[in-house]
């Protein structure tokens, strides 16, 4: 089985984190209960008639696969996979919204086509005209992770040598009120660097899309060492230690062997004393991190969580505003990342410096 690297990375989130030459240097404090994503200047990547026809989440996966691209100096992947928890969120809501008001008739299809959940992966294949595997993963807030299982493991048996890999959610006006009604966003604005101070619960709603090259091949520019990545439905508090320890064990490391815990905190109270169980308990000696604060909450969040992680193992700093703890590591080989959202869809995801 051959290894899997980490060739390239790409980010458009509510930080200015699509230029790769920073490192969350210009940190913007949103305050709200939903913060949106800070756009690049799309007309450098699409041209203008055809993104005013572009649903958001399609634009932001369009421009991180080709900075993905630009980086790891390819013009083509053997294969694209994208995790999204609600796909092109808006022009779902746009559509259902128009069949409503013009009594099911005279409807144009833009919006319908454009409301799959796979219009990502297929705008970004005709985008760089990849011919190959094209798949998209609905999980919930394990799609990301279940897109690196499949690439993973395409890569390690040699069936494919590239394969570009991403996450997207957009945030959707009705959508978001649904979540408010049902109590999953927080009641009152929160700064965000003041997140989990709230003592509140319910969290703060992002968007973005990360995506990434992976490959079986390594290079100069490699980020990290994709090692493993293991998914639970459902895992009671109790058993979540010993299971982080035996997900280690099974890839011959200890608690003591991590540099690095990336949790995935978000400030909810009801639900962040899972994160609590692992950064108080075993991991306490363990430098800490997490991410929500920066990103928001959202489906395929865990993503930006794979971004930060991999620029730590690559230029082996870690930025203040992402600490949890004052534990310093003497440098990053080892990062483990654990994620889960409200309770469900737990997500362990280890990577390792090449």
């Amino acid at each position: 089985m051959k290894k899997v690297y980490i060739n390239s990375i790409a980010s458009v989130s509510a930080q200015k984190t699509f230029d790769n030459a920073e490192f969350l240097n210009d940190f913007i404090d949103h305050e709200g209960i939903e913060i949106p994503v800070v756009n690049p200047n799309y007309k450098d990547f699409i041209p203008p008639a055809a993104a005013r026809r572009m649903a958001k989440g399609i634009k932001m996966s369009i421009v991180a696969s080709k900075i993905a691209l630009q980086e790891a100096e390819l013009e083509a992947v053997d294969a694209i996979i994208t995790g999204t928890g609600m796909g092109c969120l808006r022009d779902s809501e746009k559509f259902l919204s128009t069949l409503i008001d013009n009594d099911e008739q005279y409807l144009t299809p833009t919006s319908f086509i454009q409301s799959t959940h796979n219009t990502v992966g297929g705008q970004v294949a005709l985008e760089l005209q990849c011919k190959g595997y094209n798949f998209t993963y609905v999980h919930s807030s394990n799609s990301f992770e279940s897109a690196l299982v499949d690439a993973k493991m395409q890569l390690a048996a040699n069936e494919e040598n590239t394969i570009l890999v991403g996450g997207v959610d957009e945030i959707g006006e009705h959508t978001f009120k649904l979540q408010e009604l049902v109590g999953h966003v927080k009641v009152k604005p929160v700064k965000v660097s003041e997140l989990l101070n709230s003592k509140t619960s319910g969290a703060v709603y992002g968007e973005g899309a990360n995506f990434f090259v992976l490959s079986n091949e390594k290079q100069e520019s490699s980020y990290a060492q994709l090692m493993a990545v293991k998914m639970y439905n459902t895992l009671p508090k109790e058993a979540l230690s010993e299971t982080i320890k035996a997900f280690l064990s099974a890839n011959e490391l200890q608690v003591e062997d991590i540099d690095l815990l990336v949790l995935g905190c978000n400030g909810d109270i009801e639900f962040d004393d899972y994160y609590d169980i692992l950064g108080e308990g075993g991991f306490n000696e363990t430098q800490q991190a997490y991410y929500k604060h920066i990103s928001g909450e959202f489906n395929t969040a865990s993503s930006f969580g794979f971004w930060l992680a991999s620029k730590v193992l690559k230029l082996q700093t870690l930025p203040d505003l992402v600490k949890l703890n004052d534990i310093k590591s003497s440098d990053f080989k080892t990062v483990l990342l654990y994620n889960q959202y409200r309770g469900e869809n737990h997500s362990f995801t280890l990577l390792k410096q090449c």
